[in-house]
């Protein structure tokens, strides 16, 4: 199954899973999606993540092990929400002094900066804009 967007689908993944309570998901690796999952573990909404080889190089798997906060009955995830912003059809670019705020700084964005990927808020501090690719909350 090909797809056009990996990184929409990782984060369709992620919501799906978060929706029937899994404890964790797995997805095809790719490196922009081990940074996402890097980024989301180092803010607490994940708890863990992983790159499980496969028999080949191109057959490795991503699995990311989801957060949930209260007691079995009434646990709810900690991500609220999770949204794609630039897509294959219409990237979304940004300068350093317009980085979105998401609700307020409780939420994250996440760019893909020439630096690398990371977080709004060290995007601000190195002063570097990009291609915002989600926001988390």
């Amino acid at each position: 199954m090909s797809v056009n967007d990996p990184i929409a689908d990782m984060l369709t993944r992620i919501r799906n899973g978060l929706m029937i309570q899994q404890a964790a998901i797995a997805m095809p690796n790719s490196k922009v999606k081990v940074e996402i999952a890097r980024i989301l573990k180092e803010e607490g909404y994940i708890e863990d993540y992983e790159v499980v080889e496969g028999e080949k190089p191109y057959l490795a798997t991503l699995r990311v092990k989801l957060k949930y906060v209260g007691e079995r009955r009434f646990r709810r995830p900690v991500i609220s929400g999770i949204e794609r912003v630039s897509r294959p059809g219409r990237r979304y670019y940004t300068k350093k002094q317009d980085i979105p705020w998401v609700l307020s700084g409780m939420g994250i964005s996440i760019l893909s900066t020439p630096k690398g990927v990371m977080t709004g808020q060290r995007a601000r501090q190195l002063n570097v804009g990009g291609e915002i690719l989600c926001k988390v909350w």
